[in-house]
């Protein structure tokens, strides 16, 4: 086989001071920090992009070894499958070899001049600094996942979102870092938005979406955008404005991300499932609730996807959108369905989905005339959610009402009740 060696990559590597396996090593970090799974590159692999036996890694691969290097995969010599030689028809007679030196000299130049440090700033904003922002990402969104909407969560994701946007005026930087920046602040407002929202502060949490937007709209990074507008549209779905939640769910729904990626496309159209049942459209929640349900079957689960997209959609979250527009609805034997297949399926992390979803299903049940089923439900939500997440809480208050509206004098409501009052003295 005839392969040209990458020897802007192995300029790089001297440059930096990376052996194969030392760069395998880095790359499989960053693979671990995107994916949450380790990765399997060694030595041998390093040696088939220096050899030019691979010229362009898989795509998660890609971006990890972009993240360890500061450069685009074509800056260190990759050539993307199926691009065009940009060498013009009039000279293919000329000596390959000149040609292919011009090539590798003008994307060693590129390359060079992308990782030369600024002189007037006192320094280099990398991706080192983007890993390091994004980490904490990751710990603002599995602390959401505990509890959400609580005001320390907003406000931490605020600070974060503030600091990401202070490196911008901290040194100098590839046009590729900035972008990543502003992305990464935007996903922290983007946070920030979701807290307040889950907490029932809506005016906090529309500042929050415009700050956001307006940082995503610099990114220019379509997946954050996504996330942004699917967050406003369950804002309004809360706040019961159905029409416009579709609305901010249709902006989502229609980025190209979504015909890219089906698994962006089921969250959409999940999103806008639950949006039809409470706007009371029985034909439309079955149908786009099945659109979902075959868009992820069409998902493959090895792409690359963001870090808050992995860590909470899922068939779980399906079937938690499900329950929620079906309960909407009033259909609660199907309601109840979509609860159990969901709590089967949730992920240990989900705390703050699993007493959401226990307190829905208790609300079904108690709907087809199962007191003490409902009741027994509803005692299983933890204290701490009850009494801290202002969703759940409010809605156990409403499952205490329709109980006590159902089945009066009842043992179930008695037993409810004392229930309840341990939350209240343990609060």
């Amino acid at each position: 086989m005839d392969t040209t060696r990458n020897t802007v990559l192995e300029a790089w590597m001297a440059e930096h001071g990376y052996s194969s396996n030392s760069l395998a090593d880095a790359v499989n970090r960053a693979l671990g920090q995107l994916t949450g799974r380790p990765g399997g590159l060694d030595g041998s692999s390093v040696r088939d992009w220096k050899a030019g036996r691979v010229t362009w890694p898989k795509s998660a691969t890609r971006k990890a070894l972009e993240d360890v290097s500061g450069l685009p995969a074509i800056a260190l010599g990759f050539v993307p499958r199926g691009r065009p030689s940009s060498i013009p028809a009039a000279s293919q007679q000329e000596d390959p070899d000149m040609k292919r030196r011009t090539l590798v000299g003008g994307i060693a130049a590129a390359a060079a001049a992308a990782a030369a440090p600024g002189t007037a700033l006192p320094r280099r904003i990398g991706m080192s600094d983007v890993d390091r922002l994004q980490r904490r990402l990751a710990e603002i969104i599995a602390s959401d996942h505990r509890l959400g909407g609580q005001l320390g969560i907003e406000q931490r994701a605020t600070a974060l979102a503030d600091e990401a946007l202070n490196l911008q005026n901290a040194g100098s930087a590839s046009q590729r870092v900035r972008s990543s920046l502003y992305a990464s602040a935007a996903a922290f407002r983007s946070s920030a938005m979701w807290a307040a929202i889950d907490g029932r502060r809506y005016d906090i949490a529309k500042a929050h979406m415009r700050e956001a937007q307006a940082l995503a709209e610099m990114s220019g990074d379509q997946a954050i955008k996504f996330r942004i507008w699917s967050h406003a549209g369950t804002m309004y779905r809360h706040m019961g404005r159905p029409a416009d939640a579709f609305a901010a769910n249709d902006v989502a729904r229609n980025l190209h991300l979504t015909r890219r990626d089906p698994l962006f496309a089921s969250l959409g159209l999940a999103r806008q499932g639950a949006i039809h049942g409470t706007a009371q459209d029985r034909t439309g929640t079955r149908r786009v609730f099945e659109q979902a349900q075959d868009a992820m079957l069409r998902a493959d689960p090895a792409d690359y996807r963001p870090v808050w997209l992995l860590a909470f959609y899922d068939q779980a979250e399906l079937d938690s959108l499900a329950l929620s527009g079906h309960l909407a609805l009033g259909d609660y034997p199907t309601a109840e369905f979509h609860a159990h297949r969901c709590l089967s399926a949730l992920r240990p992390h989900m705390i703050r989905s699993l007493a959401i979803t226990t307190t829905r299903l208790a609300h079904a049940q108690l709907a087809q005339g199962a007191a003490d089923a409902a009741t027994a439900t509803a005692m299983k939500v933890p204290a701490e959610a009850a009494t801290q997440h202002a969703r759940v809480t409010r809605m156990l208050q409403e499952f205490g009402a329709a109980l006590r509206a159902t089945a009066p004098g009842s043992s179930s409501v008695q037993t409810w009740t004392e229930h309840a009052a341990t939350w209240r003295m343990a609060a």
